[in-house]
């Protein structure tokens, strides 16, 4: 279980810093840029990066009301010749009534892996959020038919919440997740953290992680990242 990495609606975590596409009027075709850094890249729970920092970047493009795909980057650190990751993304967001919903597929890759390593998979995701008052409240499904290193099928659930705090720049945000995979074992992993709303284009993530399995190694102990990311 090396290798770990999202994301919810890619997640509250590690994707509340990548970023994600915005649904704009149907129709319509935008692109949006993110470039930033963090303490630590985890990702359910996991350190992708040796408990070193992280610098990412990416790309995304909107389609009106229909969809959206992208493609993402980070640095990560897995004790091998692997030097990063590359994600490529694409889904629907339908709504029905007052429940928005995210399809789609995830394709994580891997450059300068080790020969054999087999560290790239495709997953699928099913999400969906609600508004309720003031808050947001979601929740998703992800699948994988061969996880990373050939270590079988994999599920990942995931519920989440965001709610800003009235009058001010912050919001907190948070998830509860379990990880099974086929040939490699399962644990739960959860988050708690606060964002800040610097200026419209900037965002600083402040999050408490941890995971039902320290005994699994270092990456998996209890840990609060702070990220930084600007998005144009």
């Amino acid at each position: 279980m090396k290798k770990l990495k999202v994301s919810l609606l890619a997640a509250v975590g590690s994707l509340a810093l990548a970023g994600g596409a915005h649904a704009q009027d149907e129709g319509s075709v935008s692109l949006s840029f993110n470039i930033g850094a963090a303490s630590d890249y985890v990702f359910r729970g996991v350190s992708q990066t040796d408990e070193d920092p992280q610098v990412f970047g990416g790309v995304d493009a909107a389609f009106g009301s229909i969809g959206y795909a992208g493609v993402w980057a980070s640095n990560v650190d897995f004790g091998d010749s692997t030097d990063f990751e590359f994600d490529l993304y694409a889904g629907i967001t339908p709504t029905v009534g007052a429940v928005s919903f995210d399809i789609g597929i995830n394709y994580f890759g891997y450059a300068d892996q080790p020969s054999g390593a087999n560290l790239d998979y495709w997953e699928g995701k099913i999400a969906a959020s609600v508004p309720a008052g003031p808050a947001t409240l979601g929740a998703a499904v992800f699948y994988s038919p061969e996880f990373s290193g050939k270590t079988g099928e994999a599920w990942y659930w995931e519920a989440n919440a965001s709610v800003p705090i009235p009058d001010s720049r912050f919001s907190v945000s948070g998830a509860i997740g379990h990880q099974t995979i086929d040939k490699a074992g399962d644990y739960t992993t959860w988050n708690l953290g606060v964002g800040f709303e610097l200026t419209e284009n900037i965002g600083i993530d402040v999050r408490y992680w941890d995971t039902s399995k320290h005994k699994y190694g270092d990456i998996y102990d209890s840990r609060v990242v702070a990220g930084l990311k600007f998005s144009f």
